[in-house]
């Protein structure tokens, strides 16, 4: 029986042996293996167009149009000594105070993340140039100051990521900064030395340098990309010509809005998207907002004055997803409503890989399975040698011997 027991159990050991590298495998710390669990969240999908003003594809992919040469040292000088032949005076004036940089728009500054600015004089020959620089925590801060100043209307300049001038005034934004620059008179040249200018301001690096993304749910066909405002707050919001009153809006649930005016056949239409932190405050606004569009104007309850000049017709309401938006304007019903149908929440499902095991729980897995091992042999072992000697035995038998050899009489016959 022993002759017969060590080949099965070398057998068996062979043909188990590989359960152990595996399961020891399994278990050894290291990336994230391909049969990991993975579980599937909601994720906002701004829509693929491009930054209203922006006038480029580049804008789509990185939330605003940044130039080239543009520099990302955000502890170089808000503004350079000289550029394009303009010397800085000696009385620049760096302010930390809201009340210093613009007395009249202090609330909107501090709603739209104000940090600091610098207030200079540059002087090329006889000619003073005027600069005000304001800086804010974000790109978004920066950009909603921009559409605050910014009159709907201004003629679009190529400079930073979006500018606009009104007569010898020019207005752009780059990054988190805004510029505010008077020349005494505009040249064929007073475009290039500002975007040189421009390509000497440092800018932040990361989603600070993104522009907000609410921006993307605004639909691009017939829009006017010079008539779009950004409000994060009561301030700005009324500041940028609102539509809705500034307390109906929810600011203080924090909501912030996009407003843009369309060009529709039949008439001028102004979008306000209001984006809400989540789909429940943008259902319990939109029902505040209906009641409000509901109930008309009257002494009682009066409509803000761009709601007073539009189409009672068109003027509606839509929720999607987070995003509460509102139609008003010149233009007929159907087109105000067709307008409201663009304006649509998007959402992706992307996989996110659960937190790997323990290193505890790993090594009680590894011992867990060397006595799994351990068992699994031992049982191997004991049905092999119970099937050999088994089948051994019942051979005898039927022969008619004894089961164990050990009654053989062994003896030496001669046939002589």
């Amino acid at each position: 029986m022993r002759k017969h027991l060590i080949p099965a159990l070398i057998a068996t050991v062979i043909a188990v042996a590989p359960v152990f590298p595996i399961a020891a495998v399994a278990q050894a710390p290291g990336p994230i293996p391909a049969s990991a669990k993975v579980t599937t969240v909601e994720v906002a999908k701004p829509g693929a167009q491009s930054l209203p003003g922006a006038g480029a594809k580049s804008a789509a992919k990185s939330g605003s149009k940044q130039p080239a040469n543009v520099p990302s040292k955000p502890d170089a000088p808000l503004l350079p000594q000289s550029f394009s032949g303009w010397e800085q005076l000696a009385e620049t004036k760096p302010v930390s105070d809201p009340a210093q940089a613009d007395a009249a728009n202090v609330a909107a500054l501090k709603e739209y993340g104000f940090t600091d600015a610098l207030l200079t004089t540059y002087s090329r020959g006889r000619e003073n140039l005027k600069v005000k620089a304001l800086r804010f925590t974000d790109a978004s801060g920066a950009y909603g100051a921009y559409t605050m100043y910014r009159h709907s209307g201004w003629p679009k300049e190529d400079i930073g990521a979006g500018a606009a001038s009104d007569n010898n005034r020019v207005l752009f934004w780059v990054g988190n900064v805004v510029i505010d620059a008077e020349f005494p008179h505009i040249s064929a040249m007073s475009g290039s030395e500002l975007r040189e200018l421009a390509g000497a301001i440092p800018v932040p690096t990361g989603n600070k340098s993104l522009a907000p993304p609410i921006l993307y749910n605004l639909p691009q066909k017939a829009l006017d990309g010079q008539t779009t405002h950004y409000a994060l707050g009561p301030a700005g919001y009324v500041a940028s010509g609102g539509v809705l009153p500034a307390e109906l809006v929810g600011f203080d649930r924090g909501a912030e809005t996009a407003t843009a005016t369309y060009t529709l056949r039949s008439g001028p239409a102004t979008l306000t998207v209001i984006n809400y932190p989540t789909p429940q405050l943008a259902a319990a606004q939109e029902a505040a907002i209906a009641a409000y569009l509901k109930a008309g104007n009257s002494p009682q309850h009066p409509f803000t004055k761009p709601l007073q000049e539009s189409n009672p017709t068109a003027i509606e309401v839509r929720r999607s997803g987070p995003l509460v938006a509102v139609v008003s304007g010149d233009a007929i019903t159907d087109e105000a409503h067709k307008l409201l149908a663009g304006v649509h929440y998007e959402a992706d499902l992307a996989a996110i890989p659960q937190p790997v095991d323990s290193e505890v729980k790993k090594t009680a897995q590894l011992l867990l399975s060397i006595v799994t091992l351990v068992v699994v042999m031992f049982i191997a072992a004991v049905m092999l040698a119970l099937f050999l000697g088994g089948g051994r035995a019942l051979y005898r038998i039927l022969r008619g011997k004894p089961i164990s050899s050990v009654y053989d009489e062994e003896f030496t016959k001669l046939d002589l």
